[in-house]
This record gives structure tokens, C-alpha cells and sequence, in this order.
């Protein structure tokens, strides 16, 4: 359940930043915010553990802000296999969608979708 509303939050994200963003991230809807974030999914469960595995000197001398840099490279992988219903202009985008994404994911992750204490 909740990575169905892991990847309607992502939906919701690309949606806001296709917004925002407007000439440097293109977004042709809801369907292929939610085609994009299946996709991101699938890529974060299957290449981004390669990723960090062949990159972790790299993040552990950044103290983990490589982390980003792999989040806009899965972003990449999304935009190409996506095609043109999602397009990102260049890497800076992809990275600076990466950041806005975990921040939001993360404050999100506390606030709202914190599991409640069992008394």
C-alpha cells in the first residue's frame, strides 16, 4: 500500500515541478505522471542499488550527497525510457527535480505518513 502512495506522491511531484519548471521539465499529464512514476519505481528497485554499490566511495567522501546525483541519474534513465511524454532538459534539472523530490518525500515521510504509536 504504501508504495501505491509512494508513487502517487512522486505523480503529484512531477506534476508541480512540470509547473513550475515549465520550459525544462515536460510533463503531458496525469497518465504519464503516474506512467513516470511507476517507472521511477521500478528503476529505484532494480538500477539504483547497482548504482549506490558502484558509487558508494564516492558518496561516503560526499557524506552522502552523491545520493542526489544518483536520484537525477534514475531521473534520467525515466526521461529517455519515457520518451517524449516526459522530458527533462539537461542533468542540472534532473538534479535540482531530485533534491525538491527527496526533500518533499522526506518531510512528507514524518509528517503525514508517520505511522501512529501503538498504545
Amino acid at each position: 500500500m504504501k508504495w501505491l502512495v509512494g508513487i502517487l506522491i512522486n505523480a503529484v511531484l512531477f506534476i508541480a515541478i512540470a509547473g513550475y519548471f515549465s520550459e525544462s521539465f515536460i510533463l503531458e499529464g496525469f497518465a504519464a505522471a503516474i506512467g513516470a512514476s511507476f517507472l521511477l519505481s521500478i528503476i529505484n528497485i532494480i538500477v539504483r542499488p547497482i548504482l549506490v554499490i558502484l558509487t558508494l566511495p564516492a558518496t561516503i567522501l560526499t557524506l552522502g550527497l552523491f545520493l542526489f546525483v544518483i536520484n537525477a541519474i534514475t531521473l534520467e534513465i525515466t526521461d529517455y525510457l519515457m520518451g517524449d511524454a516526459f522530458e527533462i532538459a539537461g542533468f542540472g534539472m534532473a538534479l535540482l527535480a531530485s533534491i525538491i523530490m527527496s526533500i518533499v518525500t522526506l518531510v512528507l515521510d514524518k509528517t503525514l505518513l508517520k505511522p501512529t504509536a501503538k498504545n
